[in-house]
C-alpha cells in the first residue's frame, strides 16, 4: 500500500468540497426559484469541508474542537445533504425523524470524544449513522428521480460510499494495533481517500440531477401554452402525425376536435384581457377534467383550441364534444359566461397529412359558428 499523508487527504477532500459548495450557490443564484433544496446542497460541503478541516487540524488544535466538533458538523452536514434532496424532489424535509435520533447520539459522541475518549466506538457511531443517511439519500433519488443516468449514477455513487463506510466500521471490531485517523493502515487509508473520491464523484451526481430537472423544465415550457398549460401547437402537430401514421399504418381510428371560445373578443371588450385570459385557463381545467391520459388538448392561438383523441371513432368524438360544450357552458362563480363552438372529425384512409385532417375540422368548426354557435358540426 502507498504510504499516503493522510491529513493531506483530509484537507484536499474539504477544498473539495468547498468548489461543490460553490458550484451549488452559483446554480441556487441563477435557478432559486424553480429549484428547491440547492440552498441546503450549497451549504452542506461548507459544513463537510469545516470538518474535514477541524479533522486535519488535530493535534493543533484543542481535541474538544478537531474531534467532537468535527464529527457533528460532518454529521450535520451528510444530514443537510438528505434534507435538500428531499426538497430537490418537493418532499417534505423528514426533521422530525432525524433530529431526535442525532439529540440521541450527541451525548454518545461526547462520551467517547471527550470523556472516555475511545477512537473505535466513536467510528463505530458516526459510521453507522452516516451509512443510515447515505442509504436514505439514495432510497429518495431511487424512488423520486427520473428514469435516467443522472438518478442510476448518484445512487450507485451513494451506495458505493455506504459501503465503504461500512467496511470500515466492521474493521473497527478487528484486532488492528496502532489505530487511529492518521495512521496510514490499509482500512484507513481506503476510508480516507475512498471518502475524498466520493466527494466528487458526488459531486458529479448533484450536479447531473440539476442540468436534468433544468432540461426538463425547459422541455417542459418549450412545450406547454405559458398562460393556459395546454400543449402548443408544435406538440400537437408532431403528435398528431405520429398517430395519423400509426393509424394508417395499422387501421385504427382517431379523432380530432377544434373549438373556439364563442363572442372572444366581446369579453375581453367588456370585461379586460385579465378576465378574457382567466377565462381561458378556466376553459382548460374544466376540458382537462373530461380527458383520457392519452387524450392531448393543445392552444393554437388567441382562443382557439385543438383536442387529439387517439383510439376514438368519430360517434365517440362527438359525444365528448358534447360534454365539453356542456361543462364550457355551465355558470362559473367570478367569470363571465362563456360557450365553445366544436368541429369535430375522424381520420381517413385518404388522409396525406395532418393538415388535411385540421383543415375538414375547421371548416366544421365554421359550419357551428355558421348554424348559430354553441353547438357541435362534424365534417
Amino acid at each position: 500500500m502507498l504510504n499516503l499523508d493522510l491529513r493531506t487527504i483530509i484537507l484536499m477532500s474539504g477544498i473539495l468540497a468547498v468548489l461543490l459548495a460553490v458550484v451549488m450557490l452559483s446554480v441556487r443564484l441563477s435557478h432559486g426559484k424553480t429549484l428547491k433544496g440547492l440552498g441546503q446542497w450549497a451549504v452542506a460541503p461548507l459544513l463537510v469541508s469545516v470538518a474535514t478541516f477541524l479533522l486535519g487540524a488535530r493535534g493543533q488544535i484543542p481535541d474538544f474542537i478537531s474531534i467532537l466538533g468535527a464529527n457533528v458538523l460532518l454529521l450535520a452536514g451528510v444530514l443537510l445533504f438528505h434534507f435538500g434532496t428531499r426538497s430537490f424532489f418537493e418532499l417534505r424535509p423528514s426533521y422530525r425523524f432525524w433530529l431526535p435520533i442525532m439529540l440521541l447520539a450527541l451525548p454518545l459522541l461526547v462520551w467517547f470524544s471527550v470523556i472516555e475518549p475511545d477512537f473505535n466506538a466513536r467510528v463505530q457511531l458516526v459510521c453507522f449513522l452516516w451509512v443510515c443517511i447515505l442509504l436514505a439519500n439514495a432510497r429518495v433519488i431511487w424512488r423520486h428521480g427520473p428514469e435516467d443516468f443522472a438518478t442510476r449514477y448518484t445512487v450507485i455513487v451513494l451506495l458505493m460510499h455506504a459501503t465503504i463506510i461500512v467496511l470500515r466500521l466492521l474493521a473497527t471490531l478487528l484486532p488492528i494495533p496502532n489505530e487511529g485517523l492518521f495512521m496510514p493502515t490499509r482500512v484507513q487509508t481506503i476510508y480516507v481517500v475512498g471518502n475524498a473520491l466520493m466527494i466528487i464523484a458526488f459531486a458529479v451526481g448533484l450536479i447531473l440531477l440539476t442540468a436534468a430537472r433544468l432540461r426538463g423544465e425547459l422541455e417542459q415550457l418549450a412545450s406547454r401554452d405559458s398562460l393556459t398549460g395546454a400543449m402548443t401547437r408544435r406538440v400537437l402537430i408532431g403528435a398528431g402525425e405520429q398517430e395519423l401514421a400509426r393509424c394508417r399504418r395499422h387501421g385504427r381510428h382517431m379523432a380530432l376536435l377544434v373549438m373556439d371560445v364563442d363572442h372572444f373578443k366581446a369579453i375581453n371588450d367588456t370585461h379586460g384581457h385579465q378576465t378574457g385570459d382567466r377565462v381561458l385557463v378556466d376553459l382548460v381545467v374544466r376540458m382537462a377534467s373530461l380527458l383520457r391520459r392519452p387524450d392531448l388538448l393543445a392552444r393554437f392561438g388567441g382562443e382557439e383550441f385543438v383536442l387529439l383523441l387517439p383510439e376514438t371513432l368519430q360517434d365517440e368524438a362527438v359525444r365528448v364534444a358534447e360534454r365539453i360544450r356542456a361543462k364550457v357552458a355551465e355558470p362559473q362563480e367570478g367569470l363571465p359566461a362563456i360557450t365553445v363552438s366544436i368541429g369535430v372529425t375522424s381520420n381517413r384512409p385518404d388522409d396525406a397529412t395532418l393538415d388535411t385532417v385540421l383543415a375538414r375540422a375547421d371548416r366544421a368548426l365554421y359550419q357551428a359558428k355558421l348554424e348559430g354557435r354553441n353547438r357541435i358540426a362534424v365534417a
